[in-house]
């Protein structure tokens, strides 16, 4: 039996204000973004799926520390999850707070086909500042860029740049790291410099505006693959080009 592909998607918000509708408007989002998707299930402590029938209200009472709990699909063969969380300002870039909100989904092709919708969903309702979707597998190598080793320092796999801890960068605002489908609210984009025309064409022919005015960039066409030369080799080039991300631009 094989492993079913995922993929992952983070979004960065400003942290959650009371009984702050981001939460519902995340999940409406990624709905709005899959249109036979219903997320109307919590997971009982067995992780067995109980349907909600007053969802949204359920997930406005159930903010809790920040952030909500895990909502879902009902489906263990096909899982679809999302949930919330708090980010405490002592671990975020600019020393704030943020909210952070998570969706897991099976990397299927209409979820492929559908990966820039779903991340603008997500992130619009979150009012997110940046975020990202990427592959599993390629997440869990960029995750390697931030991760200190015993010796101290990162130790990025495959020629990657070693990336600061995110406490230690200046402004939330600044994307920590990149992903296979990146959002760049305005706020962030003009905080890394994007675009420009003469430096950004090839990045731009797969780049779209969000309704907000923020930013979709897809940095490869086929879902990120490090063990692809080619793939690494984009990764690789987009950092060159944006040294604010993670931190590594000089003062």
């Amino acid at each position: 039996m094989t492993t079913q592909k995922k993929l992952a998607i983070i979004v960065y918000a400003p942290a959650l204000v009371g009984k702050d509708r981001r939460t519902v408007d995340s999940v409406h989002g990624l709905e709005k973004a899959l249109p036979d998707l219903r997320l109307e299930w919590r997971l009982s402590k067995s992780g067995r799926p109980i349907t909600l029938p007053q969802r949204d209200a359920w997930l406005l009472e159930s903010i809790s520390e920040g952030g909500f709990p895990i909502v879902c699909n009902g489906d263990q063969s096909y899982p679809v999850t999302v949930w919330g969380r708090e980010r405490d300002g002592l671990f975020s870039a600019g020393g704030q707070s943020q909210f952070e909100v998570h969706a897991k989904l099976p990397l299927d092709e209409p979820v492929i086909a559908s990966a820039a919708a779903v991340l603008e969903g997500i992130a619009e309702g979150a009012r997110a500042l940046w975020g990202r979707a990427t592959p599993y597998e390629a997440a869990v190598d960029i995750a390697y860029q931030t991760a200190p080793t015993l010796e101290g320092p990162p130790s990025p796999r495959r020629g990657l740049p070693a990336l600061k801890p995110f406490e230690h960068i200046r402004s939330p605002e600044i994307p920590y790291y990149l992903g296979w489908m990146n959002y760049w609210s305005a706020a962030a984009a003009k905080a890394i410099g994007f675009p420009d025309p003469a430096r950004d064409s090839e990045l731009l022919s797969r780049a779209r505006r969000t309704t907000s005015g923020g930013w979709l960039v897809q940095l490869t066409d086929t879902p990120l693959d490090l063990d692809n030369p080619a793939h690494l080799n984009t990764l690789k080039r987009t950092y060159e080009r944006f040294p604010e991300i993670g931190g590594r631009a000089a003062p």
